[in-house]
């Protein structure tokens, strides 16, 4: 099966796999992030009050650090609207979020027992990977009604190696994944067309604290087919394979936990990039002993 695999990931730059995850290790990854934000601390510029365009400007400043210097951390991104002008929540607290990023494979025993997890090595080294590490992880909401779209990228912009084609994505859904509640879309074969746009650190002292080299392209609506995926599968994403989600518009969340590797063999990683290992957290090896 895996051989087979590993020509689809060729040809369309992913593959849906089921049966990674039992729905009982889906289950205990929800409910330890139910655990994790019943504890959070909300970041300080969230509860920054819109008074003036100062205050405006420190929130957005502080926004964008909090996010650059997450590489190593555990920390929290919110649904755009979730707060009031005070600072305070207008919807439940579990029901705010975006996303929580970007360590949860180096500080969260579960999240990391999956992500080293023997069936992940073997899919890695059937697609013959010799020396990958992790470099980021994230668990992604997609809240009922209000989930945001996530517009047509490539995760290469973000995660930018020299040479090309060295980061893949593992995208695990802990609940089914569906057209209905913003599963993922993919225009198949895009991944061999390079990238259009690069997200970039600026100098130290400037702000904004990334920016972009390039645009990205329009896409063709109808180039784009949709990979549901059941409860416990996987989605192998490319790093330059184009996909999008759409908002979820649904009353169903639909939760996941993705990581990505790279093939650290012969393989530059970008000082450019937002994400940089640190001396508290380089990046992992994938296989462990």
């Amino acid at each position: 099966i895996l051989c087979v695999v590993g020509l689809q990931y060729k040809e369309d730059g992913f593959v849906v796999l089921d049966g990674l995850l039992s729905s009982q290790e889906c289950d205990e990854l929800r409910q330890r992030m139910n655990e994790i934000v019943d504890q959070m601390d909300v970041p300080e510029h969230c509860r920054t009050t819109f008074t003036t365009y100062h205050h405006e400007q420190l929130k957005t400043q502080g926004s964008a650090d909090y996010f650059i210097t997450s590489g190593d951390k555990i920390r929290f991104f919110f649904e755009k609207g979730v707060f009031d002008d005070q600072g305070e929540f207008k919807v439940p607290k579990h029901l705010s979020l975006n996303k929580v990023g970007h360590a949860l494979h180096a500080y969260e025993p579960l999240y990391k027992k999956v992500t080293h997890s023997a069936k992940v090595q073997g899919i890695a080294k059937k697609l013959g990977l010799v020396s990958p590490v992790i470099l980021q992880s994230m668990y992604i909401f997609k809240q009922p009604g209000i989930g945001g779209e996530v517009t047509a990228h490539q995760d290469a912009t973000f995660l930018h190696t020299e040479p090309l084609g060295r980061v893949m994505g593992l995208w695990i859904a802990l609940e089914d994944a569906t057209v209905n509640n913003g599963c993922l879309w993919f225009i198949p074969g895009s991944h061999r067309s390079g990238i259009s746009r690069r997200m970039v650190r600026t100098p130290k002292g400037t702000f904004p604290l990334t920016d972009f080299i390039g645009r990205e392209q329009a896409y063709k609506e109808d180039t784009f087919v949709a990979a549901p995926v059941p409860k416990g599968g996987v989605v192998l994403i490319h790093g330059e394979v184009v996909h999008r989600s759409a908002e979820n518009i649904s009353e169903e969340s639909r939760h996941v936990y993705t990581f990505h590797v790279m093939e650290a063999l012969d393989t530059r990683w970008s000082p450019d990039n937002w994400l940089q290992p640190t001396e508290e957290l380089p990046f992992p090896p994938l296989y462990t002993k």
